[in-house]
């Protein structure tokens, strides 16, 4: 059970980024030679990952922040695999000899796809790739474009594991973003999906969503309950109407208050945990027998750009419009405009917009920020060894000064020989982490708050 204490949580509720990078995406610059790309990524002797963004969606949500075009056209679809295909192709002497360790299909809606350009996707991806058969094959399902047809088709392809977008159960919250699905529709594809053998199933549930009350949101999560999924995640609904426009049909006086969005969340956690999920970190959770889980107590959990991970998909090539790239400390993102993105494959260039190659202090950084996000505490002495740091303390003198409110506060223990997020400092990891942040104060406003 995780400790709570309302001003704490008020106190240190800043703005700041989810760390699925760093530095995060607010640092990127356009000048990036793709040639150097992938040149990272025939060098790269690790398995690594592929994420491929699928943009289409039937229907727009009204909550919806991600890089989405609303369409009922299905050849779109066709057109947007052509343009893959293309990109694979551009990548396949650096794939050559590598192991991909997962895909994971991500939006948009993945499900948008019919079950023959599906099968198509499969096949580009192992036409380009030297191991056939990949450990871990991931998509994000819209109950509302799936059925059971779809998921058996998804299980003879390989895959593994499905993510569901829930949200919320309640019929009233739903009408409000725009997001209608019924309890037995999801109910009976998890069904389905376990007879057919996935071996995970996870939930992604958000709150602050219009018109939740810890009524209603109970209800829902007791309806998860009954669904039992493999792992949940929990996402704040950051209301952000001048950066994204399908979020000004939403009224902010249906917005739950700043109290009972704290409230909701506190419910949501002390539930989750109460049916022993272990709290992997943020707004992630996971049964104790679940990968993530065991990657936590085992010290090998880490962080990419789809969230909590194991070790061996730290390393992902992105692919589609928008996608992200991250390997071995450089990065890189594709063009978000669908037009660019095939623009420059007709052209028969990797459309790659723009960049990151990190710095050794930003590599230091990023592995004391990820380390406290996915363990709550740093072994000192390994840290150091690890980085050929002669003295934390003074390498850090000015975090630490920044950290001095938090360990006054009993959320973070200090001593010479490690750094130690406490129990009742977990809820606020991604704050306490963000004292290591060398960026912050420039983008900060830029980011939605922690909680």
């Amino acid at each position: 059970m995780q400790q709570w204490d309302w001003n704490w949580l008020k106190k240190y509720n800043i703005h700041g980024p989810r760390y699925t990078s760093y530095p995060t995406a607010l640092s990127f610059h356009d000048q990036i030679d793709t040639s150097t790309c992938q040149a990272v990524v025939a060098d790269y002797k690790k398995p690594i990952s592929l994420y491929i963004h699928l943009p289409f969606c039937a229907s727009l949500c009204y909550y919806c922040g991600c890089n989405k075009i609303i369409t009922r056209h299905q050849y779109k679809a066709d057109e947007y695999l052509d343009a893959l295909g293309t990109e694979l192709e551009l990548y396949r002497h650096v794939l050559a000899n590598k192991h991909i360790a997962s895909v994971h299909l991500g939006g948009g809606t993945p499900t948008f796809l019919n079950t023959a350009q599906l099968r198509r996707l499969m096949a580009l991806i192992k036409d380009v790739s030297s191991n056939q058969s990949i450990k871990e094959l991931s998509i994000e399902i819209d109950p509302r474009q799936c059925d059971n047809e779809k998921l058996s088709v998804l299980r003879t392809l390989g895959f593994n594991r499905l993510s569901f977008g829930i949200q919320d159960f309640d019929n009233d919250v739903q009408i409000a973003i725009h997001r209608t699905q019924s309890f037995e529709l999801v109910a009976e594809q998890v069904s389905h999906a376990r007879s057919l053998g996935f071996e995970s199933i996870s939930f992604d549930l958000i709150y602050g969503l219009p018109l939740q009350t810890e009524t209603r949101f109970a209800h829902t999560l007791a309806l998860v309950e009954r669904l039992n999924p493999d792992r949940v995640s929990l996402f704040n609904y950051a209301h952000l109407p001048e950066r994204f426009a399908a979020q000004r049909k939403i009224k902010a006086s249906w917005l739950p208050k700043p109290e009972q969005k704290l409230a909701l969340f506190k419910q949501a956690i002390e539930h989750l945990t109460g049916l022993d999920y272990q709290f992997i970190g943020m707004d992630h959770f996971a049964k104790p027998t679940d990968s993530l889980a065991i990657a936590q107590r085992e010290g090998t959990l880490t962080r990419n750009f789809q969230g909590y991970v194991t070790q061996e998909q730290s390393a992902v090539l992105g692919l589609g419009v928008s996608s992200i790239s991250h390997i071995d400390g450089h990065f890189w993102q594709n063009e978000k405009g669908l037009k660019d993105y095939y623009d420059a494959l007709v052209k028969q260039q990797l459309p790659i917009i723009k960049g990151y190659h990190s710095t050794l202090e930003d590599k230091i950084r990023g592995d004391l920020i990820k380390r406290l996000l996915c363990e709550f505490k740093v072994n000192l002495h390994a840290f150091n060894t690890k980085w050929s740091i002669d003295n934390f303390a003074s390498h850090f003198a000015e975090e630490i000064k920044r950290l001095q409110p938090f360990i006054d506060d009993g959320l973070v223990k200090l001593t010479t020989d490690q750094l130690t997020i406490t129990s009742a400092g977990k809820l606020l990891v991604r704050t306490i982490a963000s004292s290591f942040d060398e960026y912050l104060n420039t983008h900060q406003m830029r980011y939605s708050r922690v909680i």
